[in-house]
């Protein structure tokens, strides 16, 4: 039976577990690091508390984090008739589709967004809002570029203002649906990571927000620290509904890597720990384009939901190697980053080629991310959520945190 057939058995509802309302952190601890730590080392558990992370480390491991910056993508207008029409940023379709280029256009721009209130917004309706800056006043308009796509153009008059700051002036944090409440201003720096740089996603790498600059430079001190950028999806949160897995419809999501890390992964004898569910995606996805490289000579940055299962698990080239193909192409392209897009979708039968240890929160139970824990861990994921709920811990994106190492 091949690994697709394999998959296509998977029963979803093994992969259940009862979360009760109350066990979801619905707000942030006043201390970042003072979340509880569940340590998984070898099928044995422990419980400790964050800021105890750095002696819990394996010796020769080093940690790769995702340095997104979530953007405020839910953003408010108000029709003339006193209707509020809310226009969620998803992801860039003009001039470009790339995130951080899309962030810095002036004038005007294309996005893919969801429309809540949608039915009181009609297609030739423009919705209109007026900010004070210290250039003047700028007026932004909305308006559908196509209302089968809800493809929504965004207007300014005023050419020397980047998109990143009228969806600054415009937005509010796009908070996980299951807080089911409004975002506060204590929101806009705890749900993002203290060491966030590139706009762009529109959810939290959630498994960073409790790291503070202090625990970064205890780590420092002992291990090597490497970053890489993904843009968190709002399809991170979409519930899986098909009954055959692998049938779901996986989000894309933007990558980019820097030569550095390139160039250290391709290197390293280091453990690799993945700092969240996002940053093991994305080294995954880039181990596997190396291996497009090395077979396929396909130089486009581009990996499907099922790529990994169709090429196989055996036979395969090192990380070293891999890496290793994916910097000569940089040399020869004489290109300092990566960019790529990627679907990749990891559940259990799945072989890790570059992560060793993973930090990550508390997943919703059914969904993908518990998918990628039970293929990490394989059935002690059970153990480790028992566990946690027995001990109280808090769920979900502003909920405690888990160090994994099988």
């Amino acid at each position: 039976m091949s690994l697709l057939e394999k998959a296509s058995q998977i029963d979803l509802s093994k992969f259940k577990y009862d979360l009760p309302d109350d066990r979801i952190a619905k707000f942030p601890l006043e201390k970042r690091d003072h979340s509880q730590l569940l340590h998984y080392l070898n099928g044995k558990i422990t419980h400790q508390h964050f800021y105890n992370i750095t002696e819990l480390l394996p010796k020769n491991s080093s940690l790769i984090f995702n340095n997104t910056k979530v953007i405020p993508a839910r953003i408010h207008f108000k029709k003339q008739s006193g209707a509020n029409v809310e226009i969620f940023l998803l992801s860039p379709v003009e001039p470009t589709p790339e995130v951080a280029q899309a962030m810095l256009v002036k004038g005007k721009c294309v996005w893919h967004c969801m429309i809540g209130n949608r039915k009181r917004w009609k297609e030739k309706d423009q919705l209109e809002r007026f900010f004070e800056t210290k250039n003047g006043k700028v007026k932004v308009t909305a308006s559908y570029y196509n209302h089968e796509e809800n493809f929504i153009q965004f207007k300014w008059d005023n050419d020397t203002i980047p998109f990143v700051e009228i969806v600054e002036m415009m937005g509010s944090t796009p908070l996980p649906p299951y807080l089911n409440r409004s975002a506060t201003e204590e929101d806009k720096p705890r749900y993002q990571t203290v060491y966030s740089k590139n706009e762009g996603a529109v959810a939290a790498p959630t498994a960073g927000l409790h790291f503070t600059d202090e625990i970064l430079s205890q780590i420092q001190k002992s291990h090597n620290i490497h970053e890489l950028t993904l843009h968190v999806g709002a399809g991170t949160f979409q519930p899986i509904k098909t009954d055959n897995v692998i049938e779901h419809d996986m989000h894309c999501e933007q990558i980019q890597m820097e030569k550095s890390t390139i160039e250290f992964l391709a290197s390293t004898e280091d453990q690799i720990i993945a700092v969240g569910t996002t940053s093991i995606r994305t080294l995954e996805s880039a181990y596997w384009y190396g291996i497009q490289l090395i077979k396929e000579s396909k130089k486009e940055f581009n990996i499907k939901k099922l790529y990994p299962y169709e090429i196989g698990f055996d036979h395969l080239p090192s990380r070293k190697e891999s890496f290793r193909a994916i910097l000569n192409h940089m040399e020869e392209e004489n290109i300092e980053s990566i960019h790529g897009d990627t679907e990749i979708f990891i559940f259990p039968g799945y072989e890790f080629q570059v992560v060793n240890g993973l930090i990550t929160n508390f997943h919703q139970p059914e969904s993908t991310l518990i998918l990628l824990i039970s293929a990490f861990i394989g059935d002690d994921w059970k153990k480790v959520y028992d566990a946690a709920l027995d001990h109280d811990y808090r769920f979900l994106s502003y909920g405690d945190s888990s160090l994994l190492i099988p």
